[in-house]
């Protein structure tokens, strides 16, 4: 006998009507308030951001919910609640696990072939190495094909170095945005507004977007490409808000 498919998980109902964004008791950095009352975390703490802009970001999420509370349409919220619960107490971790995205950085391997990919990659993702080496310090060494190369121990410790520079509310933002893009150059490129989270993007998936070029794209890629550009575009608008 076939098996039941699990019910839907039914979404909570929005309980309040107004969001606003202010400080409550002693506490210096802004709260997201609905009601009055300071939004939580999964941890219990409360739901706050170090500036105005940030602050008004998250409560715009909470603002935008209709009649239910659906947590995978508020990336911003949902990255807020990771700076807040879990980075404060794995900073070094995460600026390491920044630092093994940048050991095998995407914009490291260019293509053996075909050639027109090859002179794509050579002119779009060299001059983000180079200013990356200019900027930050951190020099690259180029792969061709898919063969893994050590990238110099000195860069690694520079990298997981800048990450941990971070406030928390920044190492968690550089920390998704270097899985995003499979790039710590381009995090840290967006960072430090050097492109949209759209121009990214566009720069992480090379080589994806040529073989679309060539064979198409179907349903599925699409959908997961438009939800890669809309964490993309909210971790540009979160790294401006900072």
């Amino acid at each position: 006998m076939a098996g039941k498919l699990a019910p839907p998980v039914e979404l909570p109902r929005r309980f309040y009507k107004q969001v606003t964004v202010g400080t409550a008791g002693d506490e210096p950095r802004l709260n997201v308030l609905l009601d009055g009352k300071p939004v939580r975390t999964p941890k219990g703490a409360p739901l706050t951001a170090p500036t105005l802009a940030l602050a008004q970001m998250l409560a715009a999420e909470w603002d935008a919910q209709a009649t239910h509370i659906d947590m995978s349409t508020m990336a911003a919220v949902r990255l807020a609640f990771t700076a807040i619960d879990f980075i404060p107490d794995a900073r070094t971790a995460v600026a390491a696990e920044v630092a093994r995205y940048a050991g095998s950085d995407a914009l490291c391997y260019f293509a053996e072939a075909p050639k027109a990919l090859l002179e794509r990659q050579v002119q779009q993702w060299v001059p983000v190495l180079e200013w990356v080496q200019t900027e930050l310090g951190l020099h690259f060494l180029r792969a061709e094909g898919i063969t893994y190369r050590d990238q110099p121990v000195e860069t690694l410790l520079r990298a997981a170095k800048l990450a941990e520079e971070e406030g928390d509310f920044g190492l968690a933002a550089l920390a998704h945005a270097t899985s995003l893009f499979g790039s710590a150059v381009l995090a840290f490129a967006l960072r430090r507004d050097q492109f949209s989270g759209e121009e990214a993007l566009q720069l992480s998936r090379l080589d994806e977007a040529y073989q679309q070029e060539q064979w198409g794209v179907d349903e599925e890629a699409a959908e997961r490409t438009a939800n890669m550009l809309a964490e993309a575009r909210m971790l540009e608008r979160w790294f401006r808000a900072l």
